[in-house]
């Protein structure tokens, strides 16, 4: 009976887990993960990552346990574990889930290729998104670069297929060393991470917990709420679905399943296919990690103000939409997507600060930190990815605040200060008189800060700045 290797990465699930299953299905089975972040080089996990991977790994440890073949961990570099493991476990076979990041892509190319240098036997699958990026082109065999009609040939072309359930394990009889999770380090030294704690429960378990609480409770009005920081109106699954705790055919399948024509699970697949398109992207121009796809956008006048990022960073800018989800990202590890855009578009228009500072400090930060959405996200934002908002379009942070956080609820959570500011003033408090400010307890400058720009003086000397591009 032949013994395969399933090598994990960001498919930390049990059930939907094509390698996991197809290797189940051929004989005994060697779950292993290998902790190598410096083969990510530029793109290594940040603080969030890390904090929800040691969680998710243990969750999955538990679940392998149950399902009858233990994790094994190691430290790579991921082909010397995968090679010391074949060596230990006698193993014949290594399979896995196909990434596509491009420098995780070229890497494991290699490793292929070195593996069945050695006589190993290599099959590898799709279990990370909905269709293979390289199977829809234009007419004219070009990638697309615009999501309305990506997403029109996506529906005409791909058939999902039902998930595939959770296989029973059986192990190699041999003794294999593996490392316990504390031993991969990944829990900060000084815990910042009670927030997290709060608001998440990693694990695969608490990826279909939230979707399942979500399609019951909140798909049906997700069209309408979606945009409102202050409701409760989306999943909140996309760090899930970053892991691969939860796969995007198990979520297409539960909500067209239970909803098949209603209007917000329309509306929230849609979004999983912005995540089709954004890998699809990333797949077709990987310079796009670090450079932006409009080539005009290379001599663009940014500021390198390193005072007006930090107070980006901390939610100290004076506006507070903006410092309110700079706040909750600290937090929680994560911001509501309307949010997301309005602090974009703040940081690369109204600071003129070049959206790679974002993209990094997100990447650090978010504990869904997915570089094909954060690379799409925020080229979308400063106007130079693919179908992306033009540059022109700079949101109002107070007017974009009033409309979706239209009595302040989500700014009094996160910045208590201006809590006692009436909802007409929350979004502005320098709008606010003498008398009012001291009834709510604000010392502008002092309690909060004055805004670190004018708003009005800002777009103008971004449309300035965007016009010398011309």
């Amino acid at each position: 009976m032949r013994t395969s290797i399933v090598w994990l990465h960001n498919d930390l699930r049990t059930r939907d887990n094509p390698a996991l299953h197809h290797a189940a299905s051929e004989g005994h089975v060697l779950p292993l993960f290998a902790w190598a972040p410096s083969e990510e080089k530029d793109w290594q996990p940040g603080g969030a990552h890390k904090w929800w991977l040691h969680h998710s790994l243990s969750e999955l440890a538990k679940s392998l346990t149950d399902a009858g073949s233990p994790l094994v961990l190691q430290k790579g570099p991921s082909l010397d574990a995968i090679l010391k493991t074949a060596k230990q476990s006698k193993a014949s076979h290594v399979y896995w889930n196909e990434r596509y990041e491009p420098l995780l892509r070229r890497r494991d190319l290699k490793i292929q290729a070195s593996l069945r240098d050695t006589g190993l036997e290599v099959k590898t699958f799709q279990g990370a998104l909905l269709h293979d990026p390289d199977e829809i082109r234009t007419n004219k065999g070009d990638p697309y670069r615009v999501f309305t009609p990506f997403w029109k040939k996506f529906k005409d072309l791909v058939a999902v297929p039902q998930p595939l359930p959770a296989p029973q394990l059986t192990p190699p009889s041999n003794s294999i060393e593996s490392l316990a999770v504390e031993d991969l380090e990944l829990l900060p030294t000084i815990d910042w991470a009670g927030g997290l704690r709060e608001t998440w429960t990693p694990g695969e378990k608490g990826a279909h917990d939230r979707i399942n609480a979500f399609i019951d409770e909140g798909i049906l009005t997700y069209h309408d709420r979606r945009d409102r920081p202050d409701l409760d109106g989306t999943s909140t699954v996309s760090p899930h679905l970053r892991y691969g705790e939860i796969s995007p055919r198990q979520i297409w399948n539960a909500v067209t399943d239970q909803h098949p024509r209603a209007r917000g699970a329309m509306a929230y697949l849609r979004e999983i296919g912005w995540r089709e398109f954004s890998y699809h992207l990333l797949y077709h121009f990987p310079h796009t990690t670090t450079k932006p796809l409009n080539e005009r956008f290379k001599s663009f006048p940014w500021s390198g103000d390193k005072v007006a990022l930090k107070r980006w960073q901390k939610g100290l800018t004076g506006y507070p939409i903006v410092d309110a989800g700079m706040r909750q990202l600290w937090h929680t590890g994560w911001m509501h997507n309307r949010v997301r855009m309005i602090v974009a578009s703040f940081l690369t228009k109204d600071l003129l600060i070049r959206w790679q500072e974002g993209a990094a400090w997100f990447w650090d930060t978010l504990v869904d930190g997915d570089l094909a959405n954060n690379t799409q996200g925020w080229q979308w934002s400063a106007g130079c990815g693919a179908d992306a908002q033009p540059f022109f379009r700079i949101f109002n942070p107070v007017s974009q605040g009033r409309k979706f956080d239209p009595e302040g609820a989500y700014v009094r959570k996160w910045i208590p200060e201006i809590a006692e500011l009436p909802a007409k003033l929350i979004h502005a408090p320098w709008e606010a008189s003498p008398a009012a400010l001291k009834d709510a307890g604000v010392v502008l400058g002092d309690t909060y800060p004055e805004p670190i720009v004018d708003h009005s003086d800002a777009r103008k000397s971004a449309l300035a700045a965007f016009e010398k591009l011309r």
